[in-house]
């Protein structure tokens, strides 16, 4: 499996805005007037547009941006896309451009556990490809967000589909020396580069809850730390090449 990071964008105008307007020329000079130029409207619009080359919906305006996606061996399609971003626009306005543009590709919004403020929004979804979550927080200088969209037919083909009322958690190793995980009172046992693809790595189905878990490698010091599984989630716990004991990765 593999996150790919789509790249984190930080647009050309706020490196000429923070200059001030009597430095504008020179800041023009400094970033190029073809970056630079077509991000004007973008700053002073005084609405948000949709972005139409982002994988999530995401307005053309932002002061940051990144987009996740997490990917198997032989599934073409992203198993969990999530997009990061932050809108120099007030939470309401930012809250009303994603029930729009959420609403047009039929993400249909439940409303068990929804949270709306006026500081704070947290909204479940059920998209055309699977569960998605959308996140806002107002911040000192606009409106943080984060999208998450899972896809239920990738993660079957992967073989990491939970089972209802579950969380899956797998277990990889690319080391060069066999691992043994403890997990609740569990040993389980990986030899070196085992366990890089589904079906052949150990997947658990397990209960929701927080899990302690402990890595032992020869010559090494045992590792011990915890994981909060919640249903519906699959994650993926992998010892690097180096033997390092990697932050477990969202799989679904």
């Amino acid at each position: 499996m593999r996150t790919v990071r789509l790249g984190a964008e930080i647009p050309a105008r706020w490196r000429a805005f923070v200059c001030g307007l009597v430095f504008l020329a020179s800041c023009v000079l400094a970033a190029s007037a073809s970056a630079w130029m077509p991000h004007l409207p973008r700053l002073f619009s005084a609405s948000l547009t949709p972005d139409p080359e982002a994988a999530l919906p995401a307005p053309t305006r932002y002061s940051y941006r990144e987009i996740d996606t997490t990917t198997m061996l032989d599934v073409d399609a992203p198993l969990r896309t999530k997009l990061i971003a932050r809108i120099p626009a007030d939470l309401s306005d930012v809250l009303a451009f994603y029930r729009a543009e959420l609403g047009k590709r039929g993400w249909q919004e439940q409303h068990d556990g929804a949270v709306v403020t006026a500081d704070r929004v947290h909204l479940v979804f059920v998209s055309p490809l699977g569960p998605a979550m959308l996140e806002l927080d107002r911040a000192d200088s606009g409106t943080s967000v984060h999208l998450v969209q899972r896809n239920r037919d990738a993660a079957t083909k992967a073989h990491v589909m939970p089972e209802p009322g579950r969380a899956a958690l797998m277990f990889t190793n690319l080391g060069s020396k066999d691992v043994v995980f403890i997990l609740d009172n569990r040993t389980i046992t990986l030899p070196a580069r085992a366990g890089t693809e589904r079906p052949k790595a150990p997947l658990f189905d397990l209960p929701p809850g927080k899990y302690p878990y402990a890595l032992k490698i020869e010559g090494r010091p045992d590792r011990d730390t915890t994981i909060d599984l919640v249903a519906g989630d699959a994650w993926d716990v992998t010892v690097g090449p180096d033997g390092d004991l990697w932050s477990p990765l969202q799989l679904y």
